[in-house]
């Protein structure tokens, strides 16, 4: 045994008996309202022929060969990049690895040691991580509450940037976005929007939705979601993208993606652009399921109109139990608990998509409504 081995055992032994080990499992042929492949982009066949063919006639090109800055440029990712910015109404956009790295890229280098980061409390973890490896003051606000950002807008120094994502991924509910861009403008501060569960859901996402494009300093799209591939953009000034190629190290010092994860980043957001019925088909169900619920009182089902939906079960060990009986049913829901949500808001965290019939759905809140009466 290495020496390390024993406090890494120590550490699995002690989450184990908090009932908090992580481990893998695969869902094979389950119903599924898990995945975030919300438009179920990731398992059409039309969008797979279609990346296939664009990619048979783009070369026999497997690996990048290196970072954008040494060999792994090329003018199919420059062309992407125009592509995304155009299509987001955007000055410029610069392709990352994944959401993560877009995160982190982001958030590490844009803010200095006398600037601030003001973030809602439920943003995501890879924002967190990147505020982590700047030097910025960084403060929460609460969750949408543009009372309490203000407050912290006032009191705040140097260039000041706010973090919000445009729908949460754990509550499922929307920014005020219209508000808080008014608000930074209001304070000369710089609002950044992470789009990752917006995007495809609401078409080009909420910043283009809402129609505030030149109030956001910087948006992230990720296409590991609603388009059901891989990697992520940032979109912002020409300035902002030449300084993100000099400063952010999650870009720089990575291999760039494969002409396949090009081909398919462009085949998706292509097919995209012509399937108006699966997002109707998945707005459907979002209607058909907030329905289905509305009179359900006794339950503390959050407020979302975008496809994750979400149901309060307190306690760790009491929302295992319900996901285990749900999963029974051969239906693949993930139970949500604490630390990763606040103790006591632990939940169930159900993620709807076009393919889901409503024969499904009744199923998934019948049995839910069995076990917790």
């Amino acid at each position: 045994m290495f020496p390390a081995e024993k406090a890494l055992s120590e550490a699995l032994h002690k989450r184990e008996e908090q009932g908090l080990l992580r481990n893998l499992s695969v869902a094979d042929k389950q119903i599924d309202f898990t995945s975030n492949d919300y438009l179920g982009f990731a398992r059409s066949e039309e969008l797979y022929k279609m990346i296939e063919e664009k990619t048979a006639k783009s070369g026999m090109r497997i690996g990048s060969g290196g970072s954008r800055l040494l060999s792994g440029n090329s003018k199919e990712v420059e062309e992407l990049e125009l592509f995304l910015a155009e299509f987001h109404n955007a000055p410029s956009a610069l392709l990352f690895n994944s959401g993560y790295d877009a995160n982190t890229g982001l958030f590490s280098s844009i803010a200095k040691k006398d600037d601030t980061i003001l973030y809602d409390e439920l943003v995501h973890a890879s924002i967190h991580d990147g505020m982590k490896l700047s030097k910025a003051n960084c403060f929460p606000f609460r969750h949408n509450d543009l009372v309490h950002l203000e407050e912290r807008l006032k009191k705040s120094n140097g260039n000041i940037f706010v973090a919000v994502e445009s729908v949460y991924s754990m509550d499922g509910d929307c920014a005020p976005l219209k508000e808080i861009a008014s608000l930074c403008k209001l304070f000369s501060a710089n609002l950044i929007v992470d789009e990752a569960h917006a995007t495809g859901v609401f078409g080009r996402g909420l910043v283009q939705n809402r129609k505030i494009e030149k109030d956001v300093f910087a948006r992230v799209h990720t296409f590991g979601k609603a388009l059901g591939c891989h990697g992520a953009v940032v979109l912002g000034s020409i300035a902002l993208k030449k300084y993100l190629v000099n400063y952010a190290r999650s870009f720089i010092y990575t291999t760039a993606l494969p002409l396949h994860s090009l081909v398919s980043i462009e085949c998706a957001y292509k097919f995209l652009e012509r399937s108006e019925e699966i997002q109707n088909k998945l707005h459907e169900n979002i209607s058909y399921f907030r329905e289905k619920i509305k009179n359900k009182n006794n339950y503390q089902w959050f407020d979302s109109i975008s496809a994750i939906q979400t149901l309060i079960v307190q306690g760790n060990n009491e929302v295992r139990k319900l996901s285990e009986k749900i999963q029974e049913k051969d239906i693949d829901v993930r139970p949500i608990l604490s630390p990763t949500v606040p103790k006591g808001k632990e939940r169930i965290r159900v993620c709807l998509h076009s393919y889901n019939t409503r024969e499904e759905i009744d199923l998934l809140l019948d049995t839910i409504e069995k076990h917790l009466e």
